[in-house]
């Protein structure tokens, strides 16, 4: 699709903000994305058209909420075109049934993003300053992210209000807010209380670039089919993985070796055990027996158990309890030590010796082959096709690590939530994610919901000194939604006074998802019990990304169900990513974000930095030379909404939208001079001819469509229904016909063009509520009426119904039913034949 630059015109009117805008300028001979959506959304947030309170002022409100929370997108940075197509369809369904009556409440907010806002400060603050995060005070540094949200959180807030969301900004909620922070509190006392929080020794997903524990879904599989160098953070050169590296343990007291392979032979220093399967012929001499280490005085035991592959590497597997998981399963069952030689920082602990001790870890790697090789007992390297763990979130690779933590048990709460769907109580649409859902929660581990971070909730629980107590190695922890209640539970617990027990909270924070997953009451005033809690819980709906259905929506469903005794909405509705040309999910991280403001209001090669804009925008120098074209808000939205499948999005599917939307400015255009020509009185009794009753017969067709697409939450289909009504019934067949008997007609035609377009832009509002909010207060002045109450505007007309379009239609005195076919004539079956 080429594309010559379009003349841009502005709306010149001075408009205070909130005040409604001037329709009765001269209407421009061109459609002008930035003309149309000047003004409009102050107006509608002023007017209050988005708060639940409006449908009281609704003549055709019905009895019935609809209530959903929009995902809280992190406040580090902005929105890209996954967000948007999330905003489009969410605002698609929020403003159908606003206008259809329903009390409707969109909530919006922002999460605080505990990882990745840390990671933002303290990059600005070495960057501005030259300091570390430790450098400061916890005080200070949090100090510093709070400066840092004031100035850059509003801008999320900016690009939805651009993007027309519908959101009820005086409901708006930040994670981190007094009131949020009480509901993240009471939610972890009362799932302590009732035994569902525990504080444990285990091994967990460590992020030695972060120094903090990860969840498991924060961990990505990278697939690595054999010797592979990966850049890593905090190292120079690139880092060798892929490969097998076999070595020998000498057995004690005889002659002898065992033979064991790896992929990690720096952690052979926390070695604790050789174990191989009872029913291996090669090992059945030396059961019980064992070897010496070679880097350590300590003896490794040579122990027997049916967990052993005998087919992988040598069959014999070294035992490393503290850096793997299923050698630490194999330490419980066995009774083994659990030796750590690896730190948060990712270097070596004093533990492995003088000569590796401070060492990092895959440097450590090289020296431990070394050191082998010197005393004759490594046995060579192969290449090994592996599923290398990385953090989603700094790319660093992942190290078990043991570490006390806080983990909340999730079996019984996944149990009930798999429960939820099989039995119809929450529906997740498309339906074939029901049995990934089922799959997933029933091999669910507990949640490690520990981070070593300073931004975000503190844990709140406090470990208990007793100033008479001489075991300093048992930790004593209570809890409390304050240190004051922390303490009398404590002098309860441990029957002491409170004044001799000293109080330590734990310097941890809680996992971002902790709080995300308490959104959907927790932004209606949970735990208090008010009244948009009892009027809008449990929620109508969640919608929000296929990604997001274990990050969010499964713990979402486990807390809602646990914390208020209900699912915390009835339906899911996941919708499909929105995809680079490679295929990839677009990500701040993989630097394939593309800002929906960019595409709205346009931007320029020369301006825009991003080496790959033209591969991932689908720009081709020869189609857009100059960049992004001026596509409009409307236009985005549109194409976002009929976007079905997984693909990348291109710029000219966006273009092609502007298009259709300069068609119906056209046709609105033509419609007015028609109706200006003949007078703006509408009214007739003269029956309708064929041609009038086809185009509405098309129309009720696509109002029908509308009606069961949205019903099906299949935007798709009612876009795609708009588009061919508009553009073919309307435009190509309808006016064609009806321009040459438009100085003779009586009315009729003029009323049932009228009605087509009126009721078109009804049915487009959803999707495209600049534009058709601006060509329907044309129509609306030319029909003589004003006001500005809540019926003059087109987002809370009511939305066309197919059991009401018969009685609508003006002069309809002869047509028994809108779906039949018009009576045959010749003018009419010559247009049929053409189409």
């Amino acid at each position: 699709m080429k594309w010559s630059e379009k003349e841009r015109i502005a709306y010149s009117v001075s408009t205070p903000p909130g005040e409604k805008k001037d329709t009765t300028l001269p209407f421009p001979s061109s459609y002008s994305p930035e003309y149309v959506e000047t003004s409009w959304y102050p107006w509608w947030e002023k007017e209050g058209f988005f708060t639940p309170e409006i449908n009281d002022r609704l003549p055709h409100a019905v009895n019935r909420s609809f209530s959903m929370c929009i995902p809280p997108p992190n406040v580090t940075g902005t929105l890209h075109l996954g967000h948007a197509l999330t905003v489009a369809i969410e605002d698609a369904l929020v403003r159908w049934r606003r206008m259809q009556g329903y009390k409707v409440v969109w909530v919006p907010g922002c999460d605080h993003a505990g990882i990745a806002t840390q990671t933002v400060v303290e990059r600005r603050l070495f960057r501005e300053r030259g300091k570390r995060r430790q450098d400061l005070s916890r005080e200070e540094f949090l100090k510093e992210v709070w400066t840092w949200k004031k100035e850059k959180g509003e801008e999320i807030y900016h690009q939805l209000r651009k993007l027309g969301a519908s959101l009820d900004w005086s409901r708006a909620c930040f994670t981190m807010d007094p009131g949020f922070s009480s509901a993240v509190t009471e939610a972890f006392v009362r799932l302590c209380d009732s035994g569902l929080i525990y504080r444990s020794e285990g091994l967990v997903n460590w992020s030695c670039a972060l120094e903090s524990a990860i969840s498991d879904i924060e961990v990505d599989s990278k697939q690595l089919s054999g010797r592979t160098l990966l850049s890593v953070p905090g190292y120079q050169n690139r880092v060798e993985f892929g490969t097998m590296v076999t070595f020998s343990y000498p057995i004690d007291g005889q002659d002898g070796e065992v033979s064991v392979s790896t992929t990690r032979p720096e952690t052979m220093l926390g070695d604790v055990a050789i174990a191989v399967h009872p029913e291996d012929p090669r090992y059945q001499a030396i059961h019980g027996k064992q070897c010496r280490h070679p880097f350590a005085d300590r003896l490794l035991p040579i122990i027997t158990d049916t967990m052993v592959d005998m087919e992988l590497g040598t069959g014999a597997v070294k035992v490393t309890p503290a850096h793997d998981h299923t050698d630490f399963l194999l330490s419980q069952r066995h009774s083994l030590p659990r030796l750590t030689v690896i730190g948060g920082d990712g270097t070596m602990t004093p533990l492995c010796g003088q000569w590796l001790e401070g060492v990092k870890r895959f440097d450590a790697r090289e020296q431990v082959i070394d050191a082998l090789t010197e005393k004759m007992l490594f046995r060579g390297k192969r290449d090994h096709a592996m599923s290398l763990p990385v953090c989603s979130r700094s790319g660093d690779v992942i190290e078990p690590l043991l570490k006390k933590q806080w983990f909340v048990r999730c079996g019984e709460m996944a149990r009930r939530a798999i429960q939820a769907v099989d039995e119809g109580q929450l529906e997740i649409i498309p339906h074939f994610y029901t049995k990934t859902w089922s799959s997933w929660l029933s091999n669910i581990s507990d949640w490690c919901i520990s981070r070593q971070l300073w931004w975000g909730h503190q844990i709140p629980a406090y470990r208990v000194t007793l100033s008479d107590s001489t075991d300093t190695q048992e930790e004593l922890w209570v809890w409390g939604r304050s240190e004051e209640e922390a303490r009398e539970r404590a002098a309860g617990k441990y029957g002491v006074t409170a004044d001799t027990i000293t109080l330590t909270q734990d310097p941890d924070v809680l996992d971002t998802w902790f709080s995300s997953g308490l959104f959907p009451f927790a932004m209606l005033g949970w735990p208090q019990q008010t009244s948009d809690l009892r009027q809008f819980y449990p929620n109508t709906i969640l919608e929000t990304g296929s990604d997001l259905i274990f990050f969010w929506v499964a713990r979402m469903v486990m807390l809602g169900t646990e914390l208020t005794g209900q699912l915390p909405f009835k339906q899911v509705l996941l919708h499909s990513l929105v995809r680079d040309k490679h295929g990839r999910k677009m990500s701040k991280s993989l630097g394939n974000v593309i800002d929906p403001l960019d595409v709205i209001s346009g931007i320029s090669l020369e301006v825009h930095t991003r080496s790959d804009l033209s591969s991932l925008a689908g720009i081709q120098r020869t189609y857009f030379p100059k960049g992004i074209p001026e596509c409009g808000t409307d236009a985005l939205r549109f194409a976002l909404c009929s976007y079905k499948a997984q693909g990348d999005l291109s710029v000219s599917q966006v273009l092609s939208c502007r298009h259709f939307c300069n068609k119906m400015w056209q046709t609105v255009r033509f419609t007015l001079g028609v109706l200006e020509d003949r007078g703006a009185e509408l009214g007739t009794t003269s029956p309708l001819d064929s041609m009038d009753q086809w185009v509405c017969s098309r129309l009720y067709s696509t109002v029908l469509q509308c009606e069961q697409g949205f019903e099906r939450y299949e935007l798709h289909s009612v876009t795609a229904a708009l588009h061919s009504f508009w553009l073919h019934s309307l435009c190509d067949i309808y006016l064609e016909c009806i321009k040459p008997v438009l100085s003779q007609d009586s009315g009729v035609v003029r009323a049932v063009l009228y009605h087509c377009v009126s009721v078109s832009l009804a049915l487009l509002s959803p999707f495209m509520p600049f534009l058709t909010e601006e060509l329907w207060q044309r129509l609306y002045l030319l029909r003589g009426e004003s006001g500005d109450s809540a019926g003059a505007s087109l987002c809370l007309q009511p939305y066309p119904q197919s059991s009401q379009l018969v009685r609508e239609l003006p002069a309809m005195t002869t047509s028994s039913t809108m779906t039949d076919p018009p009576p045959p004539n010749p003018s009419l079956s010559r247009v049929q034949a053409s189409v």
